[in-house]
């Protein structure tokens, strides 16, 4: 699938690591670097814009590394971009350890991940299915 892209930033296209990647890495694109300091968040800019076709959302993902080494994550996780956005792409990223973590231009903060998805008609009923679940909400397959 192609998908157009403005690359505004300073540094390549985002690219899959490896033929099995489903996720491509963002970097930051910022004049000077962002200090976050434990608990903060901030947004930062990738100088990034697409245009995905009707029908796909790009999610805005952790990238796993920064999170088990600096305890850096997405805020909003999966962050979704529709296929009528046409803004910079911006991730917000939140510190949740107990050390500042300086952010600097180029570095990799995020995997994007392309995804198809259905537009939905509700049809509006008096009634649902009867299943062996029924209404058992958080915890309730660990009863037994």
């Amino acid at each position: 699938m192609k998908v157009k892209i403005v690359n505004n930033s300073k540094h390549p296209l985002p690219e899959y690591s490896t033929v099995y990647s489903a996720g491509m890495d963002l970097r930051a694109n910022i004049a000077k670097p962002i200090i976050l300091k434990p608990l903060e968040r901030a947004l930062v800019p990738t100088g990034l814009f697409i245009e995905l076709p009707r029908g796909f959302e790009a999610q805005i993902r952790p990238r796993s590394g920064l999170a088990i080494k600096k305890g850096i994550t997405v805020l909003n996780t999966p962050g979704t971009i529709d296929a009528d956005y046409r803004g910079e792409i911006g991730v917000i990223l939140v510190n949740l350890s107990n050390d500042d973590f300086t952010i600097s231009d180029g570095e990799r903060i995020c995997q994007m991940v392309i995804a198809k998805h259905e537009t939905i008609e509700w049809e509006k009923v008096k009634t649902l299915e009867i299943t062996e679940r029924g209404a058992g909400g958080f915890g309730h397959t660990g009863k037994k």
